[in-house]
């Protein structure tokens, strides 16, 4: 539903419950104090008949599925209109003497007040309903931010830990380079150890025969 049309249907709840009341007292009153009374009745129906406005208006711009059932409402938020402004010119027109409050108390209009008081119990009802369900959508949009800023939470957490991953990679893979190196130059290492043996082995060997020679001549003579 529109939250739009949700604001104005409160306001005309308030306003109709409040003038019911006000027609109610209105009856009972004679001279100024009811001029001014029946003065207030007027201004609080203009005020109602721009609200019924602004919601027709207000339905008619929403889409079909929304449209149908706010204009249902609205026929039903201009009938209880209807039986203001009845009440309103009943006031207005009646003897203000003793025997015409009396007929304001006869059958027929205490009739008309029960389905007045009727329709504003269910308008008022209708008004507490709209006010739970704007709470629970409150409630919602209040639940919809708070997992939005977890969203955002476990995001930057996830991409912290990218990076983490990223650096671990790299350093791993410095690490992969230098090992490479190590294994080379103690490759390199081992070739020329070996060689060194080599050259040491002939050096002796070569020593070994000098000897052997030396000894040799030296025996003979």
């Amino acid at each position: 539903m529109s939250e739009v049309f949700e604001g104005y249907e409160r306001q005309y709840c308030e306003i109709s419950a409040a003038l019911s009341r006000k027609c109610t007292s209105a009856a009972l009153l004679d001279g100024e104090q009811k001029k001014q009374k029946v003065s207030e009745i007027k201004s609080g129906v203009d005020d109602a008949e721009s609200l019924i406005r602004k919601m027709d208006l207000e339905a008619r711009s929403l889409q079909p599925s929304v449209k149908a059932g706010l204009l249902a409402k609205l026929r039903e938020y201009k009938s209880d209109l209807n039986n203001l402004k009845s009440e309103l010119k009943k006031i207005t027109t009646v003897n203000p003497n003793q025997a015409a409050r009396e007929d304001l108390l006869e059958s027929g209009m205490a009739d008309t007040l029960m389905v007045s008081a009727d329709q504003r119990g269910r308008l008022m009802m209708s008004t507490e309903r709209l006010n739970q369900s704007t709470e629970r959508v409150k409630e919602s949009r209040r639940t919809m931010l708070e997992t939005e800023e977890l969203g955002v939470s476990i995001l930057q957490d996830l991409h912290q830990q990218r990076q983490s991953l990223l650096h671990a990679h790299s350093t791993l893979h410095g690490v992969d380079d230098h090992i490479g190196k190590s294994r080379k130059i103690l490759t390199a290492m081992s070739k020329r150890m070996d060689r060194n043996k080599w050259i040491i082995g002939g050096i002796i060997v070569a020593l070994v025969l000098a000897i052997l020679l030396i000894l040799y001549f030296k025996l003979r003579h």
